[in-house]
């Protein structure tokens, strides 16, 4: 039987955060495991006592953090997708491009998830100023700019937008929806630029709504973004790369030397 605790008219947090609360510390005590169905709509009023939107919006509010997804006909159930784990030290790895695997799929391969991506967009445009600094291009500069979606186990986790100098990427497969094995990078390599090294910048925010309609989280919820720049053996910049990502669907781990 779950402690569900109680309604406690003296606290300052209206009823539903209370109810929140309570159905969140036992996600993650684990009496409510991952895959386990919550209590119903009707089992929480009856026990809180209080009317069916007030727990709509407890349970809108568990939504909203990543904490438990809502099955038609079916019920809410404990989130059962774990992060995906992000090991920056390897994703890049060319032992994954020669495996024609881009980083995406292999990290959530290791993970246990079923990678998947949608949303692909290609374009050709003249290099935001931002972009075109980065990239170290001149003024009216093109890119070939490709947005896409990934999902793990069908569900989105993070979108991205690839920036790749026109003089890099035309002619070659960068400019198709499918760019073939290894992606990208292995595209990039092939056009002769060697890749040496990569530099990140991470941070995080609230999503804008359009972001959240991708994504499809609620307000509430954080993302992590990440601008990343790819440079060739010569120190040459080939490819800017903004993802945002769901905060919650990952574990950003990083291995480096001490020095």
């Amino acid at each position: 039987m779950l402690d569900l605790g109680s309604i406690d008219r003296a606290d300052d947090r209206p009823p539903y955060r209370q109810i929140a609360a309570a159905l969140r510390r036992l996600i993650s005590t684990g009496r409510l495991p991952a895959g386990e169905k919550l209590p119903s709509e009707a089992e929480l009023i009856a026990h809180y006592g209080v009317a069916r939107m007030t727990v709509r919006q407890a349970l809108q509010e568990l939504r909203g953090e990543g904490l438990v997804v809502a099955e038609h006909g079916k019920g809410v159930f404990v989130r059962s997708t774990p992060p995906v784990r992000r090991l920056a030290s390897d994703r890049f790895a060319r032992a994954h491009r020669k495996q024609g695997k881009a980083a995406f799929l292999a990290e959530a391969e290791v993970s246990g998830h079923k990678p998947g991506v949608d949303q692909i967009s290609v374009t050709t445009e003249q290099a935001p100023p931002e972009i075109a600094e980065r990239l170290r291009l001149t003024e009216g500069a093109r890119v070939v700019m490709r947005s896409r979606r990934y999902l793990a186990n069908g569900t989105p986790i993070e979108t991205a937008v690839s920036y790749i100098p026109e003089s890099i990427a035309a002619g070659t497969a960068i400019v198709s929806t499918d760019t073939g094995p290894g992606g990208i990078y292995a595209r990039i390599e092939e056009q002769g630029h060697q890749l040496g090294r990569f530099t990140e910048e991470v941070s995080a925010r609230m999503p804008t709504p359009e972001e959240r309609r991708a994504l499809q989280i609620g307000a509430g919820v954080p993302v992590i973004t990440l601008v990343r720049t790819a440079y060739d053996l010569d120190d040459q910049p080939v490819e800017v790369c903004e993802t945002v990502k769901v905060s919650h669907a990952f574990v950003l781990e990083y291995d480096f030397p001490a020095r």
